[in-house]
């Protein structure tokens, strides 16, 4: 079977070949076959130049320039999302794949994505002597060449066939057989689009929304709630109703298990139904908003003179918008709570009244902190200023905006109080956290049996933060130990199991790194569960092979990157060969924290298999 280079530029155009000749050269600048010299004897090279003395330039026309190297995406990277959907629409609408049959010497639609880029002259090279023939016939689709595709900033009508797991919509333009990524459009939707960027060897384009010639059957524009949309990159959805959302959410955490997890299907359960927010509007409880410092440049000499910039004016304070290197004036953010908007306002007046103190742009942190109050207390039926009074049955609660990155903000998740430093970081969304813990403990445990397996008694959890699920879980377990790498965060935890009443010997934690957690811990791994929240690069190698070698009873993944979560559950359920143990998955489900956006958080359960006891192919 041929094996194609995996770096990737051009199409290979070969046929008529004579049964002398095992290698056929295309020039795809000049779109005809190169004539091989065979005679080499004479200092001549395949393409019939002599190689003997240094090539005449002149007369050539002007000297190309070398092309820009595209990097390789971030694993996990939004790029990376996006190019393995992409490439995958490119598979199901058949606009370049390879056919294998049963005669190799046929090959049908070479995508470009295979071909081998010479540097020199855009050529394929094929051997076919490794495929026992001298003749090869190909059907050649279109070829993309990036100097017949639409110039950046022209506009262009595309037809949405999609909404990737990054939130963009994909685009197919007919006349190019190009796929164009385009934000804020939905399935169905026929957009004006300004081209902003070829990418040549992957056949997709990058474009911005300009406007709607003709709405899909899933958008409703009325629905939108905000004026900044579809210039702010903080939204995507707000066209959508709220079970489309969920619905398409549950497809991210779909594709990112067939693309990331390196999984046979059979490996993978269901997904499970995305569970909603209650709120899906004035739900975060953090927003930072940003300003850039003033125009004009001064050179680091002149800067060691003293030498600086001022504002002449007040600068836009907001958020970044959709593909743009500059911020976008937000005077307000629905998605924001009450607290929080009503202290964006406050910031934005004091940032214009202040702007003197700014030698250089800043970051504001909005984040929303509770004081709450029994109704029997008399500060119950006050006010008071810069808050938000929120009334219930039970008790009182007096919400007001933080923009101290040092100071003490407190959350109440149900009946349980949260302390942490407003810079540092908790979830954004609290009205779906009850029922996000409320998942967690019901599935934490296995299902109850007749075996007589030990019994889980004991919590690990790792990447704990400030302690959410070390303290929400702590009943279920004699001991449960909480792991973060940042000592503020400890400290943190450890006064909010304080003040959740919570004994030192039921609820611990350790400032460590997360690899180093399982030398400080020695709990029965028969008898212990480990709950992972890593930030959204997901786990390390090494943290993931000493959990395999720890082998815990169960494991729950939590993840605000599904893509990373499935990269590392994969490696958890194909296990390591020196040893360890293997696991398989329970189920998984997608939770919304933020709604009108394409982010979904993710919760994998594990269970262990022995492999000892079951074969190497017990989980399957």
């Amino acid at each position: 079977m041929l094996q194609w280079p995996r770096k990737v530029s051009r199409l290979a155009i070969l046929s008529n070949f004579g049964t002398n000749t095992s290698i056929r050269y295309f020039n795809f600048r000049a779109m005809e076959p190169i004539k091989q010299t065979e005679d080499r004897s004479e200092g001549r090279g395949p393409r019939g130049w002599d190689t003997r003395k240094r090539q005449f330039q002149g007369g050539r026309g002007p000297k190309r320039q070398k092309t820009r190297k595209e990097k390789p995406a971030k694993e996990g990277s939004n790029d990376e999302v996006l190019l393995a959907d992409v490439r995958a629409l490119f598979a199901a609408q058949k606009l370049s794949n390879i056919s294998n049959t049963s005669n190799p010497s046929t090959i049908s639609n070479i995508p470009e994505s295979t071909a081998l880029k010479d540097e020199d002259s855009l050529s394929v090279t094929i051997d076919l002597a490794s495929w026992g023939t001298t003749s090869v016939d190909l059907e050649v689709p279109t070829i993309n060449n990036v100097s017949t595709l639409p110039e950046p900033f022209t506009e262009i009508d595309v037809k949405v066939v999609e909404i990737s797991s990054t939130g963009d919509g994909l685009a197919l333009h007919e006349p190019s057989n190009r796929i164009y990524v385009v934000p804020f459009s939905v399935p169905g939707d026929i957009i004006k689009a300004k081209v902003i960027k070829h990418f040549e060897y992957e056949h997709y384009s990058l474009a911005d929304f300009v406007s709607v010639v003709e709405a899909g059957p899933l958008r409703d524009d009325t629905r939108i709630n905000c004026k900044y949309f579809s210039t702010c990159s903080g939204c995507q959805f707000q066209m959508l109703d709220y079970p489309t959302q969920l619905k398409h959410k549950k497809t991210i955490v779909e594709k990112a298990y067939k693309n990331f997890s390196e999984l046979p299907p059979e490996l993978v359960p269901l997904i499970g139904d995305t569970i909603g927010s209650p709120l899906q509007y004035g739900y975060r409880t953090k927003l930072t908003p940003h300003f850039d410092g003033p125009p004009g440049y001064v050179s680091k000499h002149d800067r060691m003179k003293g030498a600086r910039l001022y504002f002449k004016e007040v600068p836009n304070i907001g958020f970044m918008g959709k593909g743009l290197k500059r911020t976008l004036d937000i005077e307000d953010c629905p998605i924001g709570t009450d607290a929080v908007r009503m202290g964006m306002k406050r910031e934005r007046l004091r940032v214009g009244e202040e702007l003197e103190k700014y030698k250089k742009g800043a970051t504001i942190l909005l984040r929303e902190s509770t004081l709450r109050v029994q109704n029997d207390d008399e500060r119950a039926s006050k006010s008071i200023p810069d808050t938000i009074k929120v009334a219930t049955p039970s008790h009182t609660d007096f919400k007001s905006c933080i923009t101290d990155n040092n100071a003490t903000s407190t959350e109440y998740i149900d009946d349980f109080v949260f302390t942490n430093i407003a810079g540092s970081f908790f979830q954004n969304n609290n009205s779906i956290l009850p029922t996000f813990t409320q998942y967690i403990r019901d599935h934490i445990l296995p299902p109850p049996s007749s075996s007589t397996d030990p019994q889980i008694k004991y919590l690990i959890d790792a990447y704990s933060g400030s302690g959410l699920f070390t303290i929400t879980l702590s009943s279920l377990f004699t001991s449960s130990s909480g792991i973060d790498i940042s000592v503020a965060s400890i400290a943190s935890a450890r006064e909010n199991a304080i003040l959740n009443k919570l004994p030192e010997s039921q609820c611990t934690f350790i400032a460590a790194d997360a690899p180093e957690l399982f030398k400080s811990v020695t709990y029965p791994k028969d008898e212990t569960v480990v709950v992972i929240d890593p930030p959204r690069k997901g786990c390390d190698e090494s943290f993931l092979k000493q959990l395999l070698k720890f082998g815990p009873k169960r494991v729950v993944y939590v993840s605000c990157n599904v893509h990373t979560q499935a990269r590392d559950v994969g490696v958890l359920v194909r296990g390591i060969e020196d040893g360890g143990v293997r696991y398989k998955i329970e189920s998984l489900r997608g939770f919304d924290f933020f709604p009108q956006t394409g982010h979904v958080e993710g919760v994998a359960v594990l269970s262990r298999v022995e492999i000892s006891k079951e074969g190497p192919n017990a989980a399957e």
